[in-house]
């Protein structure tokens, strides 16, 4: 265990080698010390994981120094070991280190080959700083530092001006979220005079009962900054922009890095959300309606990449879900599943794109089963996995547990027995667009010439990924849950009344995911030709341009806060208060130029002005005798 800080110094030696080499690395050079740092910390995050499992212990706590201290608050450089820390390291490094594996194949031949996996590298470093901190400040530290690491790689194309406005908005939206964060931290800090974990953790039913008010304004600052980060309604719209990063980028945003932060903070601030039941319903509330509008909105999609984004907001509205209905292991092991099966399904898109010559739009594509049917089995399974196939696909073992967890909790609060319809509608929708996807790719009509792709740094990471989006993966549920109870992660309590209809509302869930199945199997591969014709008619297409641009919120945004701030910056940016003090230098300059045009030399005009002079005196002077009098 006393090996633990070794995982987050290998990705940040790994950077400051690739930062201050760049240019001048060669590609296999820059290769091995990328993914070779993301690897050592793996090996090692396994080595502490195995002894920190082998000592018995439930937290483990590895001091490293006193970060600063002021005022006697003295935040420390300290890193937190127990269950819920190990699950993310083991997710972050292990699913990173296949991620950074294939960046190595699908990179290759690019420039600034060596100043990405600088970012990838800080990447990872700043998500281990997140999730093994054992105080909000250095978790705050990762939080911003994967901030910085999404703007620099999605904006990797930075010579695409459509490329830099994505990057910046993505930046710019998840600092909202951030400003909340940050007030939810100082009012912690307020009550509780630390920002140890820990200690928030155990005191919070004591003392956030004190005042139910800043109690709640509290837990609503942390969740609305989980939100930013896990593009949650108001605060998704950056996330399909991402998109324009590289594919490698997508997959470790996706699936092990930044979106999954907000569903850790969430789950390890548990106790905080627990006393405002309002914002538990309220944070149901809102992964019900992400999963919903996202789910529309992955239809309708063309982008290969854009649909797989989607489908990732509405995984995550499960997950938060599952944090609202207090089913925290559930939305957990959720959260691990879907690191495998999105890593999976990004980095298989990736293969895909590269086999059709950069080619993101699906019905560009076609044909690939008859040319490459490795890539068809592994979007098969994570796509089936996505779409929670039942007992085949890990997708179904945690999914649904969710779904009836809500369910149970609909039984006492009729709020959670309305979501839990609108996840199994979720579900619904998960298996139609996942199928589309699958069928315009690897069945439609082939309209781009195929190329062949071929490596070991391809294949391997996409096989260890595919076996663990199978049913295969289900024997990490208990050793998982067993981690998540040691350090203290409420597991859900049923019922035993309930049991029978919480298996059954499960079991509805997966029928009428199957029923999407077949809804999608007839539309798609039988009658495309009537799904074509519905969406050429005056309503069809407006109902495809609704979801296409997933319900407006960017035109809704732009008309309420971009457009006024760009014309309240473009008044500021002329400096109105400076303007005011430059009135008196105009008004002597003016004078003086008035009085410079009078010097004619004209003997007649001086005349007449001293004459004028005289008669205006004289007039001043009778207007006063007259008044005084």
């Amino acid at each position: 265990m006393s090996y633990l800080y070794l995982t987050i110094l290998f990705p940040l030696i790994g950077f400051i080698l690739l930062a201050a080499g760049r240019n001048k690395l060669p590609e296999n050079v820059a290769a091995i010390i990328g993914a070779g740092s993301v690897g050592l910390s793996a090996l090692f995050a396994l080595i502490a994981g195995i002894a920190f499992t082998n000592s018995g212990e439930t937290v483990y706590v590895q001091h490293l120094w006193t970060w600063f201290s002021v005022a006697g608050f003295a935040p420390g450089v300290s890193l937190h070991l127990d269950g819920l820390s190990l699950l993310m390291m083991g997710m972050v490094t292990g699913v990173g280190f296949l991620i950074h594996v294939f960046a190595t194949w699908y990179m290759r031949g690019e420039e600034d080959f060596a100043r990405f996996f600088s970012y990838f590298n800080l990447f990872v470093a700043s998500m281990l700083i997140l999730v093994l901190g054992d105080n909000l400040a250095l978790l705050f530290l990762g939080w911003e530092g994967v901030g910085l690491c999404s703007y620099l790689l999605i904006g990797f194309y930075y010579s695409t001006p459509s490329n830099g406005i994505a990057a910046i908005k993505a930046f710019t939206v998840t600092r909202i979220g951030d400003v909340f964060l940050l007030i939810g931290l100082f009012l912690l800090f307020q009550q509780f005079g630390t920002l140890h974990i820990g200690t928030i953790v155990e005191n919070a039913p004591q003392v956030l009962s004190l005042d139910h008010n800043l109690a709640l304004w509290t837990s609503l600052m942390l969740f609305l900054g989980a939100a930013g980060k896990s593009a949650q309604i108001p605060l998704q719209t950056w996330l399909a922009d991402a998109m324009a990063g590289p594919t490698p980028v997508s997959a470790l945003i996706h699936a092990a890095t930044m979106v999954t932060a907000g569903v850790y903070l969430c789950c390890r601030m548990f106790s905080v959300l627990e006393m405002t039941p309002e914002v538990m319903q309220f944070i149901s509330i809102t992964g019900a309606v992400t999963l919903l509008v996202a789910g529309f909105a992955a239809l309708v999609q063309t982008d290969i990449k854009r649909i797989l984004a989607y489908s990732t907001m509405s995984q995550l509205g499960y997950m938060f879900m599952a944090v609202g209905a207090e089913a925290y292991q559930a939305g957990l092991f959720h959260m691990l599943a879907h690191a495998f099966f999105k890593a999976l399904l990004f980095l298989s898109s990736g293969a895909v794109i590269l086999a059709y010559h950069h080619e993101q739009n699906i019905f560009k594509m076609g044909g690939l089963f008859y040319k490459n049917k490795f890539l068809f089995a592994c979007f098969a399974i994570g796509g089936g996995a996505l779409a929670a196939i039942p007992f085949l696909t890990i997708g179904f073992f945690s999914k649904d547990a969710i779904l009836g967890a809500v369910w149970v909790q609909g039984q006492t609060t009729a709020l959670y027995g309305s979501l839990y319809w609108v996840g199994v509608a979720g579900a619904f929708l998960t298996s139609i667009y996942t199928f589309r996807l699958i069928w315009v790719v690897f069945f439609g009509k082939e309209n781009t010439p195929y190329h062949e792709i071929t490596g070991a740094t391809y294949w391997a990471p996409l096989g260890i990924l595919a076996v663990l989006s199978t049913g295969l993966a289900y024997f990490l549920k208990a050793p998982v849950m067993n981690a998540l109870n040691a350090a203290h992660i409420p597991a859900f309590n049923i019922p035993q009344a309930l049991e029978h209809g919480m298996h059954a509302a499960e079991y509805t869930a997966v029928g009428i995911a199957l029923v999407g199945l077949a809804v999608a199997v007839v539309l798609f591969a039988f009658a495309y030709n009537a799904v074509k014709s519905f969406a050429a008619t005056s309503f069809g297409a407006g109902l495809v341009n609704i979801c296409r641009n997933a319900f407006g919120f960017d035109s809704l945004y732009n008309i309420v806060f971009v457009q006024p701030y760009l014309l309240l910056a473009k008044i500021v940016g002329r400096d109105p208060i400076d303007g005011l003090w430059l009135v008196l230098p105009a008004l002597v300059k003016g004078g003086n130029k008035f009085t410079s045009t009078r010097q004619t030399g004209s003997l007649r005009e001086y005349a007449s002005s001293m004459s004028f002079g005289v008669v205006v005196l004289l007039m001043i002077l009778i207007v006063i005798q007259v008044v005084g009098k």
